[in-house]
């Protein structure tokens, strides 16, 4: 039996650095626009705080959560309201390490967490997140999905989809503008070579070092196309995503059983 098709919605939005009760109040009023239908709503990268590019680590540290903080217990609520489940990134305090940490909550409340493996050096990451080891894999409503957090997408073998171990690769990014051909090149890319759905969702606005950032969002199929549709009046971008599309592509041109095998160190 195939599965459902999976309607996704990304949101692309205005994130203001330190402003968490105002990131916060961006999205509840966004939520109102949300349609009805929609399975998945994906998030930018710390979408509650902004990227903290080249922030102290102590600065950081006072926007620090846990897993049960106000962040996560505000998506939490957002989920089960809305009946959908929500992914994205915020930044966590776990025995007194930072993380840059991935979110997936279903709307029962379910959730799951990964860490951010490659860390964005060229902004000074590194100095103040520790890195994550193990990759997003969550099975929702028939979709087995996996989950990376913006500077990951450069890295393909991070990113390979063995043997179709999951079916749509959720990217999450605060990408800026200078550098969004390298972004639209990298989902398009990460589709193709792992015949999957790749859902790129980046934010708008301008950070605190002053890099701009244009909310360049895509939803990219299987053959490497965008797929991905804005409504009137609309923030979001949606998508359906079709489970027996992507089956019938993946039994008429199935690459993947010759890719190579290998293990992460």
């Amino acid at each position: 039996m195939r599965a459902n098709d999976l309607r996704v919605a990304l949101l692309p939005m205005q994130i203001e650095w330190g402003e968490k009760s105002v990131n916060l109040s961006t999205l509840e009023n966004a939520m109102m626009y949300l349609h009805q239908q929609t399975d998945l709503l994906i998030l930018p990268e710390t979408f509650s705080t902004g990227f903290p590019s080249g922030k102290d680590k102590e600065e950081v540290r006072v926007l620090a959560e846990r897993n049960t903080g106000e962040t996560i217990d505000f998506i939490k609520g957002l989920a089960k309201k809305y009946n959908v489940a929500i992914a994205g990134t915020f930044i966590a305090d776990t025995g007194g390490l930072l993380f840059n940490r991935a979110f997936f909550i279903e709307p029962s409340g379910e959730e799951y967490f990964s860490d951010k493996r490659h860390l964005f050096t060229m902004a000074g990451e590194d100095k103040v997140f520790s890195r994550g080891h193990d990759r997003m894999k969550v099975r929702f409503r028939g979709w087995n999905l996996a989950m990376v957090i913006c500077y990951d997408i450069r890295f393909p073998a991070w990113c390979r989809n063995r043997r179709n171990e999951y079916d749509a690769l959720l990217v999450v990014a605060n990408w800026p503008e200078v550098r969004v051909n390298a972004w639209k090149a990298l989902l398009t890319a990460r589709a193709i070579e792992n015949e999957c759905y790749v859902c790129g969702v980046d934010c708008t606005g301008v950070d605190s070092g002053g890099l701009k950032y244009d909310g360049s969002s895509e939803v990219v199929d299987f053959k490497g196309k965008n797929v991905g549709v804005v409504l009137p009046e609309s923030p979001f971008i949606y998508a359906t995503l079709s489970h027996e599309k992507l089956d019938s592509f993946r039994e008429k041109f199935p690459a993947w059983k010759d890719a190579d095998d290998f293990k992460m160190q």
